[in-house]
């Protein structure tokens, strides 16, 4: 299987000039904030912001659309950011859907992953932001254990830092609509005017 690549979608080229400056506009909040680490920052990135307006989402999802492998069967939404993404996508695809969970629920079904059956199918995996990977990681294997082909995940942003490959040896082929790069180099241009989103 492939080492991870990042292979970055370019919004500018499909009728979408304005995609990274809304995501970050939308996203990108300034205060004083506590990270994971425990350390202060004075900027925050987040991600749930853009998933929870529905014509920024739907642009998003558009982009992502053209990332799916046509050789796709279900389409595997991850815990909690990938989800929304994946439903969406979902209908515009006809793909059906698949729901990850981080770690599989004690009662009921105890299913990991929620929907069709995996078992000789191929899973493309749907996250919002990827960073370090570790979710991705867990999923995919996850997944492959349960018989699923998991060759590719697509999402939303790839924040790791410029020429990392956070999922290198885990033989995923990693597609991004936007990278860390677009959305630094959005911050770096914005103006008043720079962002098309009305106000919430």
């Amino acid at each position: 299987m492939m080492d991870a690549v990042t292979e970055p979608g370019d919004p500018h080229t499909d009728g979408d000039p304005t995609l990274a400056d809304d995501v970050d506009a939308c996203c990108r909040l300034t205060g004083t904030f506590t990270l994971r680490s425990g350390q202060q920052a004075d900027e925050y990135f987040d991600k749930y912001l853009f998933e929870s307006r529905p014509a920024l989402l739907a642009r998003v999802v558009a982009q992502l659309e053209r990332l799916v492998p046509p050789d796709t069967e279900l389409l595997g939404g991850l815990e909690l950011g990938g989800v929304p993404l994946a439903t969406m996508l979902s209908a515009r695809t006809g793909i059906p859907a698949l729901f990850v969970r981080k770690k599989a629920k004690q009662y009921g079904t105890c299913k990991l992953a929620e929907g069709p059956p995996v078992d000789g199918r191929r899973v493309t995996l749907v996250e919002d932001v990827i960073t370090t990977g570790g979710a991705v990681r867990d999923a995919a294997s996850a997944l492959r254990d349960a018989g699923a082909v998991v060759d590719v995940v697509i999402c939303a942003i790839d924040r790791s830092p410029p020429g990392g490959r956070p999922l290198t040896g885990a033989g995923l082929e990693v597609r991004a609509v936007l990278t860390k790069a677009d959305l630094d180099r959005a911050r770096e241009q914005a103006s008043p005017e720079s962002s098309s989103l009305p106000p919430t």
